[in-house]
């Protein structure tokens, strides 16, 4: 289930020093669901998706994305495994 992914890389994320937020209500459609910072100061964004869906992404998820990727970075993810790239883990 979506939300459980969403629980399990908020604690990843948060274990790893970064800053996160759990996007609930946005002004802004599309919004990704987790907001982050990394503790080298970069932005992260990340989309959850149940296992298996991540090519579902909406249009507006994907220019959202698309915008957030050309000032930090911005991911689509099923699970914490997703995130390890993100910290050079194997």
């Amino acid at each position: 289930m979506e939300k459980d992914v969403q629980k399990k890389i908020i604690k990843y994320l948060k274990d790893k020093g970064c800053y996160v937020i759990k996007t609930i209500q946005t002004n802004r459609g599309g919004a990704p669901d987790i907001i982050a910072c990394m503790p080298n100061g970069k932005f992260l964004a990340v989309e959850v998706k149940d296992i298996g869906k991540k090519n579902t992404l909406t249009p507006l998820q994907r220019d959202n994305l698309e915008q957030i990727n050309a000032i930090g970075l911005g991911i689509v993810a099923d699970s914490v495994e997703d995130l390890k790239g993100v910290f050079n883990e194997n």
